[in-house]
């Protein structure tokens, strides 16, 4: 038995399914204690869009740490904070005419998620919430309670209330009108349904199973929302930062959320941080109302600024494109059996094996592609989709042997059957 078993809680997951003991990674490869070499198409899950250990991205956090810049400092004034808002407003909201207040929550994306949700209630009074199916929004009660995964729900222990789930544009509900349904809901006196507060969604579920809402859909909602008086929330935490080709995921359909909640690859480098935006007529918090002890940790503000930067400079967005181009021509040789659906936006692609009736698949074809040095995860329904990604940085080269891996090992699976 060793350490891990003997000691950390059941609770633990990644490592059941990546067995091996990781010891240093550097771009998009993660090298174990004995020396093996995994390409990762999971990336932190989200979190390292701009890859492991990134110059310029570490590169000014050392020089900062080892200048004797302050670490810790709950919501006070520091030139690290100073530094990354100026560099936020100007070279990505500004830009992009995006007028936001920004809210620095506690490190991780449920609390951003927690803080929206507060803030959409004190706000309109109201205490209900629209969320979607296939949704995922993290692991605290107030994100469970629109997250519609049964067994995360279920891991809760108390009854989620609060939330009405609605059709999302996926396969599961495909030709179902999901705008005339909600405007159904809000105006039957009849529906049973009270007027929510806010809505929340991703507009690519990732946990989902990677399903991409269409641009029109998101209009059509963005529409919705204003005409009754519904705050709508954007969830960017995995897919903003690029990872779709804009760096919100919300640009392609030329709407302006009321709130975007945002973490994970934010800090550039993997360091713990989330941020809350919001129109600044909705900044009506009272000072402490929703705090947290490490919502101020410096060298996430010195990674983020330095990752805005860099993502400019190394122009990630046109990269992003370019590459999903690329991955989708790399996985063609597996995309010739009507029961494989390929799909997604940017960098973040999901083949899905429900079609052929097998449960586990997804999951059999990660571990094969595991035992050729590849770290791939799985999403979506039953657990049967295989999730690519990347970091956004991974080469060309990169992206030919994972995706190589990958059809391999799909064409393995298959031939076993």
């Amino acid at each position: 038995m060793n350490i891990f078993d003997q000691y950390e809680s059941n609770v633990r997951s990644y490592c059941r399914k990546f067995t091996d003991t990781y010891k240093s990674a550097k771009g998009s490869v993660i090298t174990s204690e004995d020396g093996k070499e995994f390409l990762d198409f999971f990336a932190g899950a989200g979190a390292l869009n701009y890859g492991h250990s990134n110059d310029a991205v570490v590169g000014p956090v050392i020089e900062y740490l080892q200048s004797g810049g302050i670490i810790h400092a709950l919501d006070m004034h520091t030139s690290a904070k100073a530094e990354f808002i100026k560099t936020f407003r100007e070279k990505i909201l500004k830009p992009k005419n995006l007028d936001y207040k920004i809210m620095f929550c506690g490190p991780t994306g449920t609390n951003a998620v927690e803080a929206a949700l507060k803030l959409a209630r004190k706000n309109t009074g109201r205490s209900h919430v629209f969320a979607f199916s296939g949704g995922f929004h993290g692991m605290t009660q107030g994100s469970m309670s629109v997250t519609s995964n049964d067994a995360i729900r279920g891991s809760a222990g108390v009854a989620l209330c609060n939330t009405t789930y609605l059709p999302y544009p996926s396969r599961q509900y495909e030709g179902f009108d999901t705008i005339k349904y909600i405007e159904t809901l809000l105006t039957d006196d009849h529906s049973g349904v009270d007027k929510p507060a806010a809505m929340i969604l991703e507009t690519v579920q990732a946990e989902g199973g990677i399903n991409v809402a269409p641009a029109e859909w998101l209009k059509q909602l963005r529409e919705l929302c204003d005409k009754h008086g519904i705050l709508m929330i954007c969830d960017d935490i995995q897919i903003g930062c690029y990872r779709t080709g804009d760096f919100f995921s919300f640009e392609r359909a030329g709407i302006v959320p009321d709130m975007v909640v945002l973490s994970k690859s934010i800090s550039g480098g993997g360091f713990p941080m989330s941020l809350l935006l919001m129109k600044p007529e909705l900044d009506i918090y009272t000072p402490g109302e929703h705090n947290g002890t490490f919502r101020g940790y410096q060298p996430g503000f010195v990674g983020a600024k330095a990752a805005v930067e860099y993502s400019i400079e190394a122009d990630i967005a046109n990269q992003v494109k370019s590459k999903h181009k690329l991955i989708m021509d790399l996985l063609s040789e597996i995309d010739n059996d009507e029961r494989t659906q390929i799909r997604g936006l940017g960098m973040i692609i999901g083949i899905d094996f429900n079609d052929w009736g097998i449960d586990g698949m997804a999951r059999s074809i990660s571990a094969l592609c595991y035992e050729q040095g590849l770290i791939i995860e799985t999403a979506g329904r039953n657990g049967n989709v295989l999730k690519l990604l990347p970091p956004l940085t991974t080469t060309e080269e990169q992206l030919k042997k994972g995706c190589e891996i990958i059809c391999n090992s799909v064409k393995k699976f298959i031939s076993q059957l």
